[in-house]
């Protein structure tokens, strides 16, 4: 009867809102999972637990916690045995930090456990992280995420080591590596030092990131920015003017070929990190698939003016943390312990206890400046592609 009414009442807590609730709801789910054998609820059970506590570290362990994290270890459910090292992260147990390092280290461990590894260290801020997140750059199927967790740490050999590995980054690990550069003042100089020596092309640096890089607010590199990237333009009469431009250079006939392959191509890179077309893409922005992608001045005024109009749903958010890290993008979820981040290459969970300042932007995630740093024959592929009915194949 008692593991019944365990059960009954389990069913009854929302556990993936859990952060609403008070931690006094935590003894509770552990009593139910001591009381039953079932796999299955174990996972349910602790998947809410983890998605609940997620962005928090330092939790007091509920009571009967380390017992029960005993028991499920000889779970022969590998989820189950993953996530109570996890929750045993999150509630400060240094026998779960000490096997999450072995753990992400050991070169013979499947990948996936790696990188779930390598998360659950990152979001407890293991404080010798730094240094093997470094040495897992030389790892591909590691990279991405020992990349995107570097930003976690202010580290000062952090931004050197990124960009030495930057020129045999593939698209997506060149934006992993721009994202995290651009995370903090001191990584963002040397980011911007690079781009002015000449270490890298100008349209490599996406558009969102560059306005991340002027919302420090730095004169040095804001100069550095319009020098070698391209000047912000903020007057109306200056984007009819670009407007304009545009549509002389896409009415050219002659020498440039619309290559609707490159325009995905460059869709990927330029776009498709926020927008799904055809089914594809991200989803930081709207999807863009039903748009009226075929009328050239609705495509223009949307690329070249895209704070004119803003859902509210597509405001940036600029989120700063006490440790000097800058994250901007869409506000996907909140509560009193945690705010969720979409970025267009991850999505984060920051405890509020971490937060320094959070503020809604009046600008559009979409950021401006998407074409001046792309070669006109980009350009016109692009639109092209943009402009079409159909998917197109890749180059």
């Amino acid at each position: 009867m008692k593991r019944f009414f365990l059960l009954l009442l389990a069913a009854s807590l929302p556990l993936a809102s859990l952060r609403a609730q008070s931690d006094d709801a935590l003894p509770i789910l552990v009593q139910v999972l001591q009381s039953t054998d079932d796999a299955q609820v174990q996972l349910d059970i602790l998947k809410g637990l983890a998605d609940g506590l997620k962005g928090r570290r330092g939790v007091k362990a509920p009571e009967g916690w380390e017992a029960l994290a005993t028991k499920l270890a000889t779970s022969n459910n590998a989820q189950v045995k993953d996530l109570v090292q996890q929750l045993s992260l999150v509630f400060g147990s240094a026998s779960a930090l000490a096997d999450m390092r072995k753990q992400l280290l050991d070169v013979k461990a499947p990948t996936a456990q790696r990188l779930a590894a390598l998360e659950a260290l990152v979001a407890a801020r293991d404080a010798t992280l730094a240094e093997p997140l470094r040495q897992l750059l030389k790892e591909p199927a590691l990279r991405g995420a020992a990349l995107r967790g570097l930003a976690a740490y202010d580290d000062p050999k952090t931004a050197a080591a990124i960009l030495e590995l930057l020129p045999t980054l593939d698209p997506a690990g060149k934006r992993d590596a721009f994202g995290t550069l651009s995370s903090r003042v001191s990584f963002a100089r040397a980011l911007v030092g690079a781009l002015a020596a000449g270490k890298f092309a100008a349209k490599d640096l996406p558009a969102d990131l560059v306005r991340q890089l002027r919302n420090y607010q730095q004169a040095d590199l804001n100069a550095a920015l319009d020098k070698h990237w391209g000047a912000a333009r903020e007057s109306t009469a200056d984007k009819k003017a670009e407007m304009e431009r545009y549509k002389v250079l896409l009415a050219k006939p002659g020498t440039l070929k619309d290559d609707l392959a490159k325009g995905r191509a460059v869709f990927a890179k330029t776009c498709g990190q926020c927008h799904m077309l055809y089914g594809i893409g991200g989803k930081v922005g709207p999807d863009i698939t039903g748009s009226n992608r075929s009328d050239l001045d609705y495509l223009l005024h949307n690329i070249l003016d895209p704070n004119a109009e803003i859902p509210n749903d597509y405001r940036t958010w600029n989120l700063d943390t006490k440790d000097d890290r800058s994250i901007s993008g869409i506000l996907a979820r909140q509560d009193a312990t945690a705010v969720t981040i979409v970025t267009p290459n991850e999505t984060l969970t920051i405890a509020r206890t971490d937060i320094a300042t959070l503020k809604q932007s009046e600008l559009s995630m979409m950021p401006e400046g998407l074409l001046q740093v792309l070669p006109e024959d980009e350009v016109r592929s692009l639109i092209a592609y943009l402009r079409g009915k159909a998917q197109s194949p890749l180059p």
